[in-house]
């Protein structure tokens, strides 16, 4: 078996090569969700939604057939001493040892790059798990991901919880928009991102923080490439400022699908329902502007209770669990 180093910006027949992999293995391992258009994937493995260095890596065998790949992520300004790996061995190439010797190569990848962790997720009961508990690596938190199919009972739903919860949130008002965001509004959503700070993560894993250019750099990724953005915010009325957000981006090829990113809340705001307000608002203004999206994409960390019961009142339900797993690389 070869592994191949190929630059993702530049090299389309190795991408696709690495999409077909992976889109086939969670054909199997996962169908519940949906494959991801390979434009995302593109940028999944160029630049990310982060900006971080990484690397690139397809193995072929001695025919010069695809036999798996991955993917490594070098963190720069947060977690520098760990590589987050993304690896897939082909359904056809499994139990070959192509895996063990992917995730070798990626290990000395890694520690080359100074790291030492590797860190990558899978779904309980997959093939993926038990390949990371064969390899000694420790599992970590879990995060379960929830569906909302949208339904026509669903308008009934919304209108009632938006009642309910209005009457907790005197002195906010939700404003929205679509695409890029205002210069005014980059600060507020900087700080909206650093209250994410205090949701369940892995010991020893620090929290990204997002300033203005990080999230015009984000924007202008995905909007570049065809994905649009929704965002809807709470507004406290006596200063101004945005206290509460949720953002969900679509993409034209996954078509009917809508994926959640942010939904965060200042700590001195909560109590007042923003939550599940901008959520609600969210999925009226999606009904709108989108009225083919008929399935919603959420994943929470399973000790996270308070957003998931948020989810489960606008009938989200649970659907897949993927967990982290973490080696230690013996870098002293």
């Amino acid at each position: 078996m070869r592994i191949e180093r190929f630059d993702a910006r530049t090299d389309a027949d190795y991408v696709r090569a690495c999409f077909d992999i992976v889109a086939a293995a969670q054909q199997l391992d996962d169908p519940w969700l949906p494959v991801r258009s390979a434009t995302s994937f593109r940028i999944r493995w160029t630049s990310g939604f982060s900006g971080h260095p990484r690397q690139s890596w397809l193995a072929v065998d001695a025919a010069g057939q695809p036999v798996g790949c991955y993917l490594l992520t070098l963190p720069e300004l947060e977690n520098a001493t760990v590589g987050w790996c993304t690896l897939v061995v082909a359904p056809g190439s499994r139990r070959s040892g192509a895996g063990r010797e992917l995730l070798a190569h990626c290990a000395s990848q890694a520690r080359l790059a100074g790291r030492v962790r590797l860190s990558g997720e899978a779904r309980d009961g997959s093939p993926g798990s038990d390949f990371a508990a064969a390899a000694g690596a420790i599992s970590g938190l879990a995060e379960v991901i929830r569906r909302l199919d949208i339904d026509g009972r669903l308008a009934s739903r919304l209108a009632d919880l938006r009642a309910t919860a209005g009457k907790h949130a005197s002195g906010y008002s939700l404003t929205s928009w679509v695409g890029a965001s205002a210069a005014d509004t980059l600060d507020d959503q900087a700080l909206l991102s650093a209250a994410m700070a205090d949701a369940p993560r892995d010991p020893g894993v620090e929290p990204e923080a997002w300033d203005a250019e990080r999230i015009l750099d984000l924007e202008r990724i995905c909007l570049g490439s065809g994905q649009q953005f929704y965002s809807v915010a709470a507004r406290h009325d006596a200063t101004g400022r945005l206290v509460a957000i949720t953002q969900i981006f679509v993409e034209p090829d996954t078509p009917g699908w809508g994926f959640q990113m942010t939904t965060a809340v200042l700590p001195p705001h909560r109590g007042h329902r923003l939550g599940l307000l901008v959520k609600a608002e969210m999925l009226d203004l999606l009904a709108v502007r989108e009225p083919a999206v008929r399935h919603i994409l959420t994943g929470n960390a399973e000790s996270n209770q308070h957003m998931i019961a948020i989810n489960e009142q606008l009938g989200f339900t649970a659907g897949a669990v993927y967990r982290s797993w973490e080696l230690d690389l013996g870098v002293s």
